[in-house]
């Protein structure tokens, strides 16, 4: 079908804005391609830090730093995927961990006896916080591999 003959597709958005309390709402209408919806700030942690993936990342990378743990954001990332696709709050409840009573946990599957033995102070004390997660894991992995960016399967 040409370009010509097409129908026309209608896209409207709709804007609130607020002022002194009462709020406006405007609708755009136009036709053809929508231009990209602006997004809000990311929340961020109490560090200052984004709170998402990156975020949690980079934060844990300021304190392996502080604490001379080594490690590197693609290293860690990598495992992160691989390990829970992102999700601080995965678990494995199917493993040989789980069937012993010892699920992984977290952003980096962490269990709950090598999370308390590896434990980096100055972060929560909960496996399922992401940046004490992959603190955590890193700290486990220096310990086991030499760093994180030498765990390229399950560890």
């Amino acid at each position: 079908m040409s370009a010509a003959a097409q129908p026309r597709r209608r896209f409207t958005r709709a804007i609130a804005v607020a002022c002194t309390g009462a709020a406006l709402a405007l609708t755009f209408a136009g036709a053809g391609t929508a231009s990209a919806a602006t997004t809000a700030a990311p929340e961020l942690t109490l560090a200052g830090y984004p709170n998402n993936l990156d975020g949690w990342i980079r934060q844990s990378l300021a304190i392996m730093a502080e604490k001379n743990i080594p490690g590197t954001y693609r290293g860690i990332y990598r495992n992160i995927i691989r390990e829970s696709s992102g999700n601080p709050n995965a678990i494995n409840l199917w493993d040989s961990n789980a069937a012993k009573g010892t699920p992984s946990k977290g952003l980096l599957q962490v269990i709950d006896p090598t999370f308390a033995a590896y434990h980096v102070a100055g972060t929560a004390y909960d496996p399922y916080d992401p940046v004490a997660n992959i603190t955590a894991a890193c700290n486990y992995a220096a310990a086991r591999y030499g760093s994180i960016d030498n765990v390229f399967g399950a560890y």
